[in-house]
């Protein structure tokens, strides 16, 4: 329901001190399963993600995140109890015909908790399948709000898409009387990112309107011209494609970054080059980035992940993992009693305290304002602000099976 800048799509993917999990779940990693199940059995969990494919990069990160976490939340024995979590990985290349195949195929051979689901439209169609044969999915990077309230055996270990426009809110304050303009391309991702600024935004009382580009615009001096023209108090940015550097140089020569504030959503650390010289002029919504917190979590992920540096979407992974040995260690093989343990628990991931809403499983977290510094191809983001979890709360939906 968010932003999309050079090949990110937010719609369609897309903090207090931490202690270990063995202090916020009921007992240790390491004591047996209370849920039934051969004590020494392996847990099969089957993670259906993006390998390749255009969001192939986010589920990278996933994988790495999910990793970290489960050498985390297992004390680095990948074991809950006697029994070893036996993970088995698909490639969904962001297809959802495939992952439901593959889903399948997990399913059918014995495996009861589904993991992944880097696009929002994987996520959408894997959900009826958990809820048909009754396993646990838990959906990974997917923003869809869907997802959300999608059926009892559904949960989610990233944020969706109201938390993203909750957090460009937050920039100008009480939005009553304000002026916001979404700037978007003509098209389903245009249209979607409109409906979502109205609906969070306007709903706060904003006065929203629109600039919209066709896709195929390689010049945008008429577009930014009427943007400066409304005079708004808020620009919001939703773009795709190769032209966003161009879109983004047009805005900052035309003083349309120095006229107003501008928000867009902060994609993987790759991208940052793409806002070239406008990047320290932008005011960015984030779900995460490399320092936005310093939790135990955090330092755990870090040291696991190659290369040592956060991105945007390990701690997806990182929060999935720790759902799985929550949902074994109090579940074993029962998954009614999985998606009881895991309804309305709070436990510390990378991002902070995060919570479960047991109403309709919504993921509850922080969410940052941040800022870029630097040039060229060195950027470094700081946050400027942190949202607490209830600040960035979704609408309570309701559970539709």
């Amino acid at each position: 329901m968010t932003i999309r800048h050079t090949r990110r799509v937010f719609l369609t993917a897309a903090t207090s001190v931490a202690v270990a999990l063995a202090a916020t779940a009921c007992g240790s990693p390491q004591d047996t399963a209370s849920g039934g199940g051969d004590a020494a059995a392996p847990v099969k969990v089957g993670l259906v993600y993006s390998q390749s494919g255009p969001l192939a990069s986010y589920g990278k990160q996933y994988i790495e995140g999910f990793k970290a976490g489960l050498d985390f939340a297992t004390k680095g024995t990948g074991k809950v109890g006697d029994r070893t979590i036996e993970v088995t990985e698909a490639d969904d290349a962001g297809d959802p015909a495939k992952a439901v195949s593959a889903a399948k195929d997990l399913i059918g051979k014995g495996t009861k908790i589904i993991a992944g689901s880097t696009s929002s439209g994987v996520a959408l169609q894997v959900a009826p399948i958990a809820a048909q044969n009754k396993v646990l999915f838990i959906s990974g990077p997917a923003a869809t709000d869907a997802v959300t309230g999608a059926n009892k055996y559904t949960f989610r270990s990233g944020r969706q898409s109201w938390q993203d426009v909750v957090t460009a809110r937050s920039f100008i304050g009480d939005a009553g009387g304000k002026k916001v303009v979404v700037f978007a391309q003509d098209g389903a991702f245009g249209d979607a990112n409109e409906a979502a600024v109205k609906a969070v935004i306007g709903g706060a009382g904003a006065n929203v309107s629109s600039v919209r580009a066709p896709a195929s615009a390689t010049e945008f001096t008429p577009f930014a011209s009427q943007i400066k023209a409304a005079k708004p108090d808020l620009l919001f940015v939703a773009w795709a494609g190769t032209t966003a550097g161009a879109m983004w140089q047009t805005l900052d020569q035309q003083g349309v970054l120095a006229s107003t504030t501008v928000v867009t959503g902060l994609d993987i650390r790759a991208s940052w080059p793409t806002f070239g010289a406008a990047g320290s002029k932008i005011s960015f919504l984030s779900h995460y980035f490399d320092g936005a917190s310093d939790t135990e979590a955090a330092k755990a992920a870090k040291a696991k992940v190659p290369g040592g540096t956060l991105d945007l979407f390990h701690p997806d992974g990182f929060a999935a993992a720790q759902m799985v040995v929550r949902a074994v260690q109090e579940g074993g093989d029962d998954v009614e009693k999985m998606v009881t343990a895991l309804e309305g628990w709070e436990f510390e991931g990378v991002k902070g305290t995060m919570k479960i809403r047991a109403e309709d499983h919504a993921l509850l977290q922080p969410m940052y304002q941040a800022k870029l510094s630097g040039s060229g191809t060195t950027f470094t983001a700081t946050a400027q602000k942190s949202l607490t979890g209830d600040e960035s709360a979704p609408p309570v939906a309701q559970m539709k099976g």
